[in-house]
């Protein structure tokens, strides 16, 4: 097995694949499946995400990755923000229900707080600060954000990612995130375009 030369700062494995599908055959030389790994695979540390935007946790999760693996750490931090609610859930969306990662809660408590209001009024998007954090000589950091635009459904559609994607329906669509496949919502998503935006940082930073 080779050894890793990228750690995600995240135990959530449809990150890791997302990250893996879009690093694959971009850099020379570097096995995704092996050499991509997350902070598990590494002893990363569990990062507490108490910054105030998500660029804030995401560069401080990756900072702290870097810094106990000496790999290049990226890390990101995601979330809805939901043009009524003034931008919540915001950074507190994987814990909105009280117990942080509880997608079900989240999401049902989310559409009980929406429940009255009219389909003309439930614009939200998906919103992603992405961060790379490169240890050692030549350290550096880089951020990137990245968003997806849409309307949130009346009740959960599809079986397909995480999170809130069975309720948001992207712009210029007529399925939720949840009914995309993986290759298309790596194409559209705050994820992916986030991901996309810091990779030619990735790329340098893993160039053998």
């Amino acid at each position: 097995m080779s050894a890793p030369r990228l750690v995600l700062a995240s135990h959530n494995q449809g990150k890791l694949v997302e990250l893996r599908d879009l690093l694959r055959g971009q850099v020379p030389g570097l096995d995704v499946d092996t050499q991509v790994v997350d902070a598990g695979a590494v002893g990363g540390p569990d990062v507490l995400e108490d910054g105030v935007t998500f660029a804030e946790n995401a560069l401080k999760k990756a900072h702290a990755v870097a810094e106990a693996t000496g790999l290049a750490a990226i890390a990101d931090d995601s979330g809805l923000s939901v043009e009524v609610l003034g931008g919540a859930p915001g950074i507190f969306s994987a814990r909105w229900a009280g117990r942080h990662g509880d997608d079900r809660a989240n999401l049902e408590l989310l559409l009980a707080q929406l429940g009255d209001v009219k389909d003309e009024h439930r614009q939200a998007a998906f919103v992603c600060a992405a961060a790379l954090v490169v240890p050692g000589e030549g350290a550096s950091e880089s951020v990137e954000l990245g968003m997806m635009r849409g309307t949130l459904l009346r009740e959960p559609r599809g079986d397909g990612g995480f999170g809130y994607d069975p309720i948001l329906q992207p712009e210029g669509l007529s399925v939720s995130v949840a009914e995309l496949t993986r290759e298309e919502k790596n194409a559209i998503s705050h994820r992916g375009r986030a991901f996309r935006a810091l990779l030619p940082a990735v790329v340098e930073a893993l160039r053998v």
